[in-house]
């Protein structure tokens, strides 16, 4: 699916997503915003292929975590940014083509997750008021570090067993799992009045057991295993069932997923009642678990104190844990409540993850190098001694600015510490400042500009210089990425690193000059050919039909993002009426403010930019309102405006909002005065405070906005 240089693409990629704060959002415009959110969508799933598909972890869990987490943030901040193939909208995709699929009996779900204290008692108070219940006990088992899988059994035997894949179908590897001891081939499901149940587990292999495999391995002159979960995923894929048995793998199971009577009938709460109970019953059958293993590791805690307290106590001692674990998993010990709680489309609300601490590690900043971003804004980069850490080789830091370099007096050639954690990943969190030797060189920030040469300048306020040419190759390389986009243009096939090596080659210089490409020559390229070639021109040609929505949003104006373009599409007949509207008319429209309207005044101020949008004219690109920028006539909302917060339940929130569209309504990306209704979700952001301060605002829920539409359509 990815080639080899694709996959080091996605992998330089990460290292840059990975240095980007989650402070720093609230900095970005909304087409910086929107760029982010696909770059991060993008490898997001790759790594989802990688691990689902390929049985291969290439990025530490802390990583893929703080990268599913970002996305999640903008998001929730940004919900005209949420897409229906977005990663947060789903467990996980992908699923080998080598092994037959199969539908889980009940969806296997990701688990939200916890960094701190804090994080555990704002999921505690959320838990109390979903359930009504003062005091909540809690059960907390290990977090094992391995891969997950399904067991169905039926009238007492072994009938099938699935990976996890997707959340809601896996692959059958029954006969894989047939071969690993801990699981039973029967069990005496019978006596407890259960005929057919579906088991949930974690496959893992001993730490000691796999430095063991690995030393044979290296006496046979094999390849070494990475660790000792990626071991665990190849080996429950292995297509040879015989040699499975040579992973030493064990299976530990971590819930009763569902039971059912000999009449059919759902019995896993009133049999159960407790979770506790449910693996009290798997360790009574023969099943491995947390539970009366070497450690009695589930506990069961009379409230958040208490888990808080055990989960210290394990982050002081996951050393000494025969197997890797990651964390601990807390979860509503009663069913019941469980079931009130209810889940998300992603996760279980009645279960948390508590993630440990990030590793540290000691490492050499051999150089500094400086970036150049889309707004011209210049980024130190630390080039690090390479240094393995939580399973990845690091060899680059964001030093973020220069007031960040100052502050922890960081200079070339000291020794540093390292960090992979969940605000800034990787993240230098000091210097050793004792081993240094006296032949550390500060770093200099340059003068001018790593790309274009053009002097930098610091504006007052700012810790970040800039380079302020508008020609920048750099700059314009990024205008050209963002133009393409999906939420732009969307120009399938030409992505970023196609837009990248066509600049090299000297073909885009401007955004017009995507209309203007050779496609002989494309076809001529090495891993292109005239099929290919032929597939780009009809992208790009297709996209000359985009509505104006989708090319002011491509033009790159400052904060202006998808809400915002869609007001300016509605309040204008052509793209040319924009540069006669005045500061004072562009706040009198939705969701448009004074800093958004001195941006679009400045912007069509700048020759070039009237230019620009008169040659895209001139090579076919539509510049006038089109029948998909016009609000529905005599709709039910006609001249209301909307916004939703949180996650819906009846459908995603894309499919709310093209509801509230062809009713004649209008989406607004953020709270203020000319908002009319919030719909407010699961889980309700920031928003819902900002609009109970606004009285004019209804505030509605999933319900009551379906209410709506039914009583006035």
């Amino acid at each position: 699916m990815y080639t080899a240089q694709e996959s080091r693409q996605i992998e330089q990629q990460t290292a840059r997503l990975l240095q980007t704060k989650r402070s720093q959002l609230h900095n970005l415009n909304p087409m910086q915003t929107a760029l982010l959110a696909e770059e991060l969508r993008t490898v997001i799933n790759y790594y989802d292929w990688q691990y689902y598909v390929q049985a291969t972890q290439v990025i530490p869990d802390v990583d893929y975590d703080y990268l599913f987490d970002l996305l999640k943030t903008i998001e929730q901040q940004h919900p005209e940014l949420q897409t229906p193939e977005s990663p947060t909208q789903r467990v996980a995709r992908g699923l080998s083509t080598e092994f037959a699929t199969v539908t889980h009996l009940v969806p296997m779900l990701s688990l939200d997750k916890a960094y701190s204290e804090a994080d555990l008692l704002n999921w505690d108070t959320a838990v109390k008021k979903l359930t009504e219940r003062e005091q909540v006990e809690y059960s907390v088992e290990p977090k094992f570090d391995g891969s997950s899988i399904a067991m169905v059994y039926e009238n007492d035997l072994l009938v099938r067993g699935a990976t996890r894949g997707n959340g809601t179908d896996g692959e059958d590897i029954t006969n894989n799992l047939k071969t690993i001891p801990t699981i039973p081939l029967k069990a005496a499901f019978a006596t407890k009045g259960i005929y057919r149940a579906e088991v949930r587990g974690e496959v893992v292999i001993d730490k000691l057991k796999f430095e063991q495999i690995n030393q044979m391995r290296a006496k046979k002159g094999e390849a070494l295993l990475s660790n000792p979960r990626n071991s665990a995923a190849g080996g429950l894929r292995l297509k040879d069932a015989s040699k499975v048995g040579e992973r030493k793998l064990e299976a530990f199971v971590f819930q009763l997923g569902i039971a059912f009577d000999a009449n059919g009938n759902d019995i896993t709460i009133p049999l159960l009642q407790k979770h506790t109970n449910g693996m009290s019953i798997m360790y009574d059958l023969g099943f491995k678990t947390p539970l009366k293993t070497r450690d009695e590791s589930v506990h069961i805690c009379a409230n958040i104190e208490e888990v808080i307290a055990y989960c210290n106590h394990w982050k002081e001692h996951r050393k000494d844990f025969p197997y890797e674990i990651d964390g601990l998993v807390v979860k509503v010990n009663d069913l019941q409540l469980q079931d009130r709680c209810g889940a998300t489309s992603h996760h279980p609300r009645w279960a948390i993850a508590y993630k440990f601490d990030a590793r540290q590690a000691i490492t050499i900043v051999e150089r500094v190098e400086f970036q150049v971003g889309r707004t011209g804004a210049i980024t130190p980069v630390a080039k690090l001694q390479t240094v393995n850490l939580s399973g990845a080789n690091i060899s680059n830091a964001s030093l973020h600015n220069q007031d960040f370099i100052s502050e922890k007096d960081i200079r070339i050639g000291d020794k540093v510490v390292l960090e992979r954690a969940g605000d800034v990943i990787p993240y230098i969190v000091e210097v050793v400042i004792d081993e240094r030797t006296g032949a550390e060189q500060p770093v200099v920030f340059p003068e001018n500009c790593p790309s274009c040469g053009s002097r930098l300048v610091k504006p007052d306020g700012e810790s970040v210089w800039r380079c302020i040419n508008a020609d920048c190759p750099a700059q314009v390389e990024e205008r050209i990425i963002h133009y393409a986009s999906k939420d732009a243009m969307d120009i399938r096939g030409l992505g970023v690193e196609i837009i990248r090596r066509f600049f090299q080659l000297g073909w885009l210089r401007t955004i017009e000059d995507i209309y203007r490409l050779n496609y002989e020559e494309i076809a001529r390229l090495d891993g292109w050919g005239q099929k290919s070639a032929d597939n780009l021109k009809a992208s790009i040609e297709a996209s000359k039909n985009r509505p104006l929505q989708q090319l002011i949003i491509g033009l790159g104006i400052r904060d202006v993002g998808n809400a915002t373009a869609q007001t300016l599409a509605k309040a204008v007949t052509s793209v040319f009426d924009l540069p006669n509207y005045t500061l004072e008319q562009l706040t009198q429209l939705p969701d448009i403010g004074p800093k958004v309207a001195e941006n679009i005044v400045g912007f069509f101020a700048e020759p070039q930019n009237l230019q620009l949008i008169t040659a895209l004219q001139q090579l076919g690109v539509n510049t006038q309102k089109t029948e998909a920028d016009m609000p529905a006539e005599g709709g039910i909302f006609s001249g209301k405006t909307f916004l939703f917060t949180g996650s819906l339940q009846r459908l995603k929130r894309n499919e709310a909002e093209k509801i509230v569209e062809k009713n004649g309504g209008s989406i607004l990306s953020s709270v203020s005065k000319n908002l009319n209704y919030l719909i407010v979700g699961a889980e309700p952001g920031s928003k819902l405070d900002k609009a109970r301060k606004i009285a004019a605002i209804q505030i509605l829920t999933e319900e009551e906005f379906f209410e709506l539409l039914q009583n006035n359509g």
